[in-house]
């Protein structure tokens, strides 16, 4: 919650994933948009979280990996499996996720399920 209140950053690229997992749990739609990479944040991406956010009930993160993306990297993967409900149904997301540096503070760039 520190990072959700900006009262502190994410050392890590693993820790930057977690705290947007939490973010989608505890729908901070507002965190999520900026912590999303400048290059790859799409516009309206506020709107399209608060219409799909709600859907989603999101229920375990499991830390699969995780290629660079420490402390003093400028890069960084972590792969994870976040299990959620949709609508009522299970579903899994397995995805390759990629962060990188932006005016030093840890941001999602992309991913790749």
């Amino acid at each position: 919650m520190p990072f959700h209140y900006r009262k502190a950053k994410p050392d890590t690229a693993e820790e930057l994933m977690r705290s947007r997992y939490s973010a989608y749990f505890f729908r901070l739609t507002d965190y999520l948009v900026e912590t999303t990479h400048p290059d790859t944040r799409e516009p309206g991406l506020k709107e399209e979280l608060e219409k799909t956010i709600p859907t989603i009930n999101w229920k375990f993160l499991t830390i699969i990996g995780t290629s660079k993306g420490g402390k003093n990297d400028k890069v960084g993967k972590v792969e994870f499996i976040a299990q959620c409900y949709v609508d009522g149904e299970p579903h899994e997301l397995h995805e390759r996720a990629r962060f990188r540096r932006y005016k030093g503070t840890w941001k999602y760039l992309a991913g790749k399920a």
